[in-house]
């Protein structure tokens, strides 16, 4: 017998030996005692994904901005206003694991960011913005400190989230070849939903928009997963299921036809090549930082460019863009020196008047702009610690080891690609749902499965 084992000689009761036999045990109807089923541990008796983290996930893919008195919410936005108060108490009592210095490094974040918003732009225009960034900030983080707590919580939700991006990749395709935008117009037969952004065709070939608000965004949020559904799904899918999953996902991004999610894409494959043929080698990290400073100081002082200007202008479709973009940095940059203390809030930005588009394509440098030094440093460094501490955390086993390295290298990607793009939106709320999710590796101080259980199958002594 495979699938199961006996608790005790003699006994007719079944006990599930794994995590991934208590699965196969479940389907195939068996069932054991109340003393059997308190044997496993908490992560094997959790089937299914807690309903806030569903309907937070499938919000960001619903494109409707539903009429709410005078405002009109998203449905992402509304299921974080209802979780972001129980998800904060839950905090507060211990129940996403030890308080970390990034917990309160993001709640500083948000308070600066609204004062300095009521500095700038006075306290009538100040009360929804500052609202919006609360609520998609902490909203997002803490709902995935609170409700991902295991590496099964974990990789049920890389799973869910890979699923719908493969269940959008017909529509996709058909948006890819014929321009029409098939998500938004069907959604936007029941309410209002984000406009149709009509842009030239790359190669022949339309932008994909799909449910977000542009095709940036429609590739970095697909793009985000390859490493996730390659990695973080181990022991829910045999190597093959996760190599045609990370794919499907990975080419779904594609479709997106813009330059800083395809970088992405090419960097996460890089790092899981990496990670794939130096696995045996323990310092790998290590000398891919040194080869990366290496690097870094070639361009320095052997390039006319700064890192930041050959990063830029290399890693886009048009050489024009590449070069709008380092413009941008220039002119940002100085903003920030002007303004340091409370940024510009939601105010233009001093530019050329040859520089008519008002966006800034620097998620990090936007930061600094809008709310100031100080913001930025609170959130940059809020993301450092729980990133490094992350990276430091070792001994693990190898699910929660895998979990680990996925999460980190879609983050390190966020960071690299937030340098070309802006984040908005779902995708905001989504980079903070998925560098919440990743905490709990810091709370993994033993085998994923209990010692009791461990010492109950006679696998320690």
């Amino acid at each position: 017998m495979n699938a199961v084992t006996r608790s005790q000689p003699g006994d007719a009761r079944l006990v599930p030996r794994t995590l991934k036999e208590a699965d196969d045990a479940r389907r195939s109807g068996i069932r054991g005692t109340k003393r059997d089923k308190a044997l496993l541990p908490p992560e094997a008796k959790q089937e299914r994904l807690a309903w806030p983290l569903k309907l937070f996930l499938i919000g960001l893919m619903v494109p409707w901005a539903i009429p709410i008195g005078p405002l009109a919410l998203s449905v992402y936005r509304i299921v974080l206003l209802i979780a972001v108060i129980p998800c904060l108490l839950a905090w507060l009592r211990g129940r996403a694991g030890p308080k970390r210095l990034a917990d309160f490094g993001f709640l500083l974040f948000c308070s600066w960011a609204a004062i300095a918003f009521f500095v700038v732009q006075g306290v009538e225009e100040s009360i929804e913005p500052a609202g919006i960034l609360f609520i998609e900030t902490m909203g997002a983080y803490m709902l995935a400190r609170v409700c991902i707590r295991t590496p099964q919580d974990f990789s049920r939700m890389v799973l869910f989230v890979a699923k719908a991006i493969v269940c959008m990749m017909p529509f996709a395709i058909y948006e890819w070849l014929t321009g029409t935008n098939l998500i938004l117009l069907m959604f936007g037969t029941v309410y209002k939903t984000e406009t149709i952004v009509v842009m030239p065709p790359r190669m022949g070939l339309w932008r994909v928009q799909g449910p977000f608000s542009h095709t940036i965004l429609f590739g970095t949020f697909c793009g985000s997963m390859l490493a996730l559904a390659g990695m973080a799904t181990i022991g829910r899918l045999s190597p093959k299921a996760r190599v045609i999953l990370a794919g499907l996902v990975g080419f779904t991004a594609l479709l997106s036809m813009s330059s800083a999610p395809i970088g992405g894409l090419l960097f996460q494959l890089m790092l899981l090549m990496w990670n794939k043929t130096l696995g045996g080698f323990a310092g790998r990290w290590k000398l891919l930082w040194a080869i990366v400073f290496a690097g870094y100081l070639l361009i320095e002082f052997g390039s006319n460019q700064t890192p930041v200007q050959f990063y830029i202008s290399h890693f886009t479709f048009e050489q024009q863009t590449g070069w709008y973009r380092i413009w941008i940095f220039d002119y940002g940059s100085a903003s920030v020196a002007n303004h340091p203390l409370f940024g510009i809030g939601l105010g233009d930005w001093e530019r050329p008047v040859w520089m008519p588009e008002s966006s800034v394509d620097n998620f990090w440098l936007l930061m600094a702009m809008r709310h100031g030094l100080p913001a930025f440093l609170l959130m940059t460094l809020s993301w450092l610690h729980i990133w490094f501490s992350v990276a430091k955390h070792k001994s693990l086993d190898p699910t929660v080891d895998a979990c680990r390295i996925a999460y980190l290298i879609c983050m390190t990607t966020f960071v690299f690609v937030g340098s070309t793009v802006h984040f908005w939106g779902a995708v905001y709320a989504w980079f903070f749902f998925l560098g919440g999710s990743g905490v709990w590796i810091l709370d993994t101080t033993r085998p994923t499965l209990s010692s009791k259980y461990r010492r109950f199958q006679g696998r320690e002594p």
